[in-house]
């Protein structure tokens, strides 16, 4: 480097302060490929110690090797040096060129006005600049200018031949666990067919169980692997298996490659201001109509890309924390059975279940969007699931009848298909394991023995394949034990119960869940309105757009519920005329008639109805009969006297029956015998 005004920027001042050599190089890649770049940067040391600093005031900055110059973000030695710089420790800054200290103008220019005020050098291969100089700060702004410039049109060029050999189909990216590139540089299925299988049941299991969870959870019931493909490193492009997750499940249903689409540009990178100022970038997820590129029908896909629209629609319907109207989302657990198929008759939102009481043992459907919403003090519609519950399933077992024998043959062929698929799994999993351990074997026979430390890891590996493989035939033994198989004995039970559905419906050990699919798989929605105080019109929609509606009786209030009829309090009021309350309530019985509760009528339930709607008993008494209340006014005491006199035996009465009043019959001798006994007392005071 030749630099000739060095006598005149550099100065005394200059040399008391520190030397600070900035290295960066923009990813790992250009730091693991060229080497020459770097070693360029830290000759620089060798450069500051020409210009007079001791090795001692030369600080190396080189922990922003491998990131990029275009934000501050994550370059922590960037940091030092701007901080240090406003501080004043830093007599000059040494890079290579401009672009390694920022490619970025406002980090650029940011960086010369400090050193501007601070009086720092900025010193490269071409030259000492000194920021508070015109000429020099013009210089380094077109310098900081050209930086960015250039990566601008490098990147732009770069990009313009990706997307164009993108548009042809021809760009290489990592692909998805199933395809493979294959000489011709074509996408093309896997050639394992373990893999080919394991994918094929992961769209299959969705098509049943209607969610990603569902499908992890089927893979762990069958205790199946599922493969990935490794990218870099020392496995790079190997297989490895293990335990399938729902985020897996959720990339595969969404990723487009599946349907044989070719899409390119589906990610973007986003940048947005943090609170604390910095800029982050983010990748998102693009809509497809944005994707830069959408090629179908480019390779063999194992699903349509029809069902790659209907999946990304159930993953949509699946979300339960969204405000839309989503129906149809996937069977859930719970004593709804009509949960997703609700469309309230309002305002036009999806009902939700609500589970209410000790435990959540009381199902309601509610719709209180317009609640939420503050539109409305209370929700728009809540009714008890049983009622709506009861008259859907009447209808669909009705339905259903006429075509039960063919539902339970294509039952007993999903099942029989489904077993197929998990024994075909186990088979190649088998075929692996044995491959595996012949191939660990075959290593380790063609080692020299006196290479003892290879032989020895390669027979580790040995006697680990041979304990997989011992595992996977202990695992199939046990799978075959359980007869996963149907007999014949089993489908003629399968057609038997498909004779009475409803019986098989209302089995305990029918789940609910599955009654909520069958549900799902015939109806399309069921709009609810109230249409009157105590009922409801369903109009049910069916998948096959044919229309109903369905009158259902709602249950009254528990207060209503237990209060007795009209009719039946007016016939008690009319043999209450003839009969006394024990003859009341055989009548009542003999004609069939319950209590608000379904119980038969006792002489207790009579009383209370007369005592509550305030009806006469009949009056059965003989001449000269009087009762306890007559008497006690006849002769100035209380009827707890005359009470206390029948006890004595002082006074004869009879009562009808058992809790009925006291009829009493009392001869003017006996008056007269108790009046006396009045006047004599001295507790006794005619009243």
């Amino acid at each position: 480097m030749q630099i000739t005004d060095r006598s005149t920027k550099i100065t005394e001042t200059h040399l008391q302060k520190a030397a600070y050599v900035y290295l960066r190089q923009s990813s790992m890649g250009q730091v693991r490929n060229h080497r020459e770049s770097t070693e360029r940067q830290y000759a620089l040391q060798e450069l500051a110690r020409d210009f007079g600093w001791p090795a001692a005031r030369i600080a190396v900055l080189d922990r922003d090797l491998g990131k990029s110059g275009t934000s501050t973000t994550d370059r922590e030695d960037f940091k030092t040096l701007v901080a240090d710089v406003s501080l004043g420790k830093a007599g000059a800054v040494l890079a290579v060129e401009a672009s390694r200290l920022a490619r970025s103008n406002a980090d650029w220019h940011r960086l010369i006005e400090i050193r501007g005020i601070t009086g720092t050098l900025i010193i490269d291969e071409d030259g000492c600049y000194d920021p508070c100089d015109f000429n020099d700060g013009l210089l380094l702004g077109l310098k900081g200018t050209m930086a960015q410039a250039e990566l601008h049109f490098i990147r732009a060029r770069l990009q313009g031949n990706k997307l164009n050999k993108a548009r042809k189909g021809e760009l290489r990216f990592p692909l998805p666990v199933g395809y493979v590139f294959d000489e011709l540089n074509t996408i093309v299925k896997d050639p394992d067919a373990q893999v080919r299988s394991s994918i094929e049941l992961v769209f299959d299991y969705f098509q049943q169980c209607g969610s990603a969870y569902g499908v992890v959870q089927r893979f762990a019931q069958e205790k199946l692997d599922f493969p990935k493909r490794s990218y870099g490193g020392t496995w790079a492009g190997k297989l490895i298996w293990g335990r399938l997750t729902d985020a897996r499940v959720t990339s595969i249903l969404k990723n487009p490659s599946y349907a044989g689409v070719y899409a390119f540009g589906r990610y973007r990178t986003i940048k947005e201001i943090l609170e604390n100022g910095e800029v982050r970038s983010r990748i998102r997820c693009m809509p497809e109509e944005n994707w830069l590129v959408n090629v179908r029908d480019h390779h063999e896909g194992y699903i349509t890309f029809e069902q790659y629209t209907k999946n990304l629609d159930q993953l949509s319907r699946n979300q339960t924390n969204t405000e839309e109207m989503v129906l149809n989302g996937p069977a859930r657990e719970g004593l709804a059975l009509l949960q997703g198929l609700l469309v309230c008759g309002c305002c036009g939102r999806r009902l939700t279940p609500r589970y209410q009481g000790n435990g959540g043992i009381y199902p309601t459907y509610q719709c209180n969007w317009r609640k939420r919403e503050g539109l409305s003090t209370k929700a728009c519609l809540t009714v008890q699931c049983p009622p709506l519950d009861r008259a859907i399933e009447a209808r669909v077992l009705e339905v259903l009848s006429r075509e039960q024998i063919q539902l339970a043959i294509d039952a007993f062929e999903i099942v029989s298909r489904r077993y197929e698929q998990i024994d075909a799994q186990w088979k190649m999993r088998l075929e692996r394991a044995e491959y595996e351990a012949e191939l660990a074997q075959r290593r380790y026979e063609q080692v020299d023995p006196s290479n003892r430390l290879v032989a020895a890891t390669l027979e580790q590996r040995w006697n680990d394949a041979l304990i997989e493989l011992q595992d996977v035939k202990d695992q199939i033994d046990r799978l075959q034990q359980e007869s996963r198989r149907l007999t014949s004995q089993q489908r003629d039970e399968m057609l038997g119960l498909a004779q009475n559905l409803p019986q098989l419906w209302h089995n305990t050990a029918t789940a609910w869940k599955d009654k909520k699919r069958i549900l799902q798989l015939l109806i399309s929605d069921i709009t609810v309105k109230k249409t009157e105080q105590h009922a409801a019109l369903l109009q049910v929609r069916w998948q096959g757009g044919v229309c109903e509606e369905i009158r259902v009786e709602l249950p009254r209030p528990i207060a209503d519920r237990w209060r007795h009829d009209e009719a039946l309090v007016e016939r008690v009021r009319e043999l209450a005329k003839t009969l006394d309350d024990a003859r009341i309530a055989a009548r009542l019985n003999d004609e069939g008639l319950t209590t608000n509760k379904g119980n038969p009528f006792t002489l207790k339930s009579i009383k209370w109805i007369r005592h509550k709607h305030n009806i006469a008993r009949v009056d059965d008494r003989k001449d000269g009969e009087l009762t306890v209340k007559e008497v006690a006014e006849r002769l100035g005491v209380s009827p707890g006297v005359v009470y206390y006199w029948i006890n004595k035996g002082l006074i004869h009465g009879r009562r009808v029956n058992a809790g009925s009043p006291y009829l009493l019959a009392i001869t003017p001798d006996t008056e007269q015998e108790l009046a006396k006994r009045v006047a004599d007392s001295t507790r006794l005071k005619p009243q």
